[in-house]
């Protein structure tokens, strides 16, 4: 058996923490991902994991390999990128991540366009709302939403991200009225929970600009599930385009203080600073500047 597969299924089964996600990744049987694994103990003499019947763990050689492995698979990839640089052709697996509702709204239904204009390029979409760690997780490319921390990630700006605040008309009927931002204080703040919390919104509009406190007996890290809690009648919601246009369209909900906006997040793509820019990559970032930058008008 290939002895960079048994690396690399190695390599997998440590980041991933379990032989039955690394075959889950992998698409093999966790079988098969244990035998490989065994394989390159026994090339190797050495063990490489301890084993319980409930977890396993690096060895301390277990450790040190995985960290010479990983270099190696990547000088790995690097060698054969050479390759798509010379035919100058889109190829080979590109990995990205994004947060759910932009994955889902904005960024799935566009990569169909993508991938029929790249069919030698295959695309692995991860959806999460977690800061993840694009180099340790192997990813080409992340969209990130809001204020960026020094990373030392290349970092290309997208147009920035726009929420809207709505509510159904039947929740509007029976509340008193809402004609001013502070007026969020006597109603249901339907809340998305972001991983530093959020007790305020905040508005520009007639007067300047208003930090409002929000109460919320509701708070969900999906966008989905709150868009049926508004829909629902359960509050008012302040959420991104993408996700409340249909039903905005549809009169499904509203928009409530229309004279006013919550300020705009910025969002961009990040990769990596020292990473090569394959045909794939640079194809996918020209993709993602045409899909989602600024509009010049």
């Amino acid at each position: 058996m290939d002895r960079l597969t048994q690396m690399a299924t190695f390599v997998k089964a440590v980041e991933l923490g379990s032989f039955s996600a690394a075959a889950d990744d992998l698409r093999l049987s966790p079988q098969l991902v244990g035998k490989q694994v065994k394989l390159l103990e026994q090339h190797l003499g050495l063990s490489l994991l301890n084993r319980t019947t409930r977890r396993q763990s690096l060895t301390d050689f277990g450790r040190a390999y995985y960290e010479r492995a990983k270099l190696i698979l990547n000088d790995v990839e690097a060698a054969e990128s050479l390759a798509a640089v010379t035919r100058g052709t889109p190829s080979g697996r590109l990995r990205i991540n994004a947060p759910v509702t932009f994955g889902m709204r904005a960024l799935s239904p566009r990569l169909l366009e993508y991938m029929v204009r790249y069919p030698q390029v295959s695309v692995e979409l991860v959806l999460s709302n977690d800061l993840v760690d694009l180099v340790n997780g192997s990813y080409d490319a992340v969209f990130r939403v809001g204020e960026l921390a020094d990373s030392g990630l290349k970092a290309m700006p997208l147009a920035p991200y726009q929420s809207v605040l709505c509510a159904a008309p039947a929740y509007l009927a029976r509340r008193p009225a809402i004609q001013h931002p502070l007026d969020l204080a006597q109603h249901e703040c339907l809340n998305f929970a972001y991983a530093d919390g959020r007790s305020s919104w905040v508005f520009e509009g007639p007067g300047g600009r208003f930090e409002v406190p929000i109460t919320s007996r509701l708070t969900i890290n999906q966008g989905d599930p709150l868009l049926a809690a508004a829909v629902a009648g359960l509050g008012v919601m302040l959420q991104p385009l993408e996700l409340v246009q249909d039903a905005l369209r549809d009169g499904t909900l509203v928009r409530v203080l229309p004279l006013y906006h919550s300020p705009a997040s910025p969002m961009h793509v990040l990769y990596a600073h020292d990473r090569r820019l394959t045909p794939k990559l640079r194809s996918f970032l020209d993709f993602a500047r045409a899909a989602f930058g600024v509009q010049v008008t």
